[in-house]
């Protein structure tokens, strides 16, 4: 990904320097990394917003007001999934390696996968 704004579930206070949170619906906030001509420009964070179970298009939203064009999760369950696809935010997936920054280079090199429906999860801590 060249250009765009990515997204990474976080714990903490995120961040480049930060560490990724397992399932991006229980994450305390959103690394938002913005992308141009391959280089980031810019790092900032949005908090996650509380969602009841079944709730989960709130943060399908909250990214999408945010202008997100791509997600990177370790897990995440189908109708999210779905929510992403339906407004446009490509999900990618990486086996969990804690750190953001690498993670966000990858996605910039092209070496991240499109996450695939059979690696989602049941969501909701299931």
């Amino acid at each position: 990904m060249k250009n765009g704004r990515i997204a990474i579930p976080s714990m903490g206070n995120g961040g480049l320097e930060g560490e990724r949170a397992g399932h991006f619906g229980h994450c305390d906030v959103f690394t938002l990394v913005d992308v141009e001509d391959g280089e980031i420009k810019e790092v900032l964070t949005v908090g996650n917003q509380n969602h009841v179970q079944g709730g989960c298009m709130v943060p399908v939203n909250l990214l999408a007001e945010n202008q997100v064009k791509a997600l990177v999760v370790g897990g995440i369950g189908m109708r999210p999934l779905m929510g992403f696809r339906q407004v446009g935010i490509d999900v990618y997936h990486d086996g969990q390696r804690p750190a953001i920054k690498p993670v966000v280079e990858d996605l910039i090199a092209g070496r991240l996968p499109l996450i695939d429906d059979s690696q989602v999860c049941g969501g909701g801590g299931r």
